[in-house]
């Protein structure tokens, strides 16, 4: 069962992050202004087409932490790689890396078994 004082903290934080205001936030969802003043008072509780529009809308929001508050707010990538990888920052973070005017000349995807499919467009 929602823990409807808990639920509200969460949703606050949603729109905190995202800098939203009540009616902002409503507007964003598609529900009445008065669907979260409600639901953040805790006269309501959450219907499930309200936590559905929050997720749609909202895609970094995931169910379970939204729903009893285990898991990760936002949604994190979850990216295997080795100690000595190229692929991240110092931060743990992975390297963007920006392509203008190129061809590509081949995508390689490596399996977790250690094999791996070259393809040549």
């Amino acid at each position: 069962m929602i823990n409807s004082s808990e639920f509200a903290d969460r949703l606050q934080k949603v729109m905190d992050f995202y800098d939203e205001t009540a009616s902002s936030f409503a507007e964003k969802i598609g529900v009445q202004r008065s669907s979260i003043s409600h639901i953040l008072s805790g006269r309501n509780k959450p219907s499930l087409d309200f936590v559905m529009k929050v997720l749609h809308s909202f895609p970094e929001v995931e169910l379970y932490w939204l729903m009893n508050g285990k898991g990760t707010f936002p949604k994190t990538n979850r990216i295997s790689e080795t100690p000595n990888s190229n692929l991240s920052t110092d931060d743990g973070n992975p390297k963007e890396e920006v392509v203008t005017n190129a061809d590509i000349e081949k995508i390689v995807i490596f399996y977790k078994d250690g094999t791996f499919k070259s393809y040549k467009p």
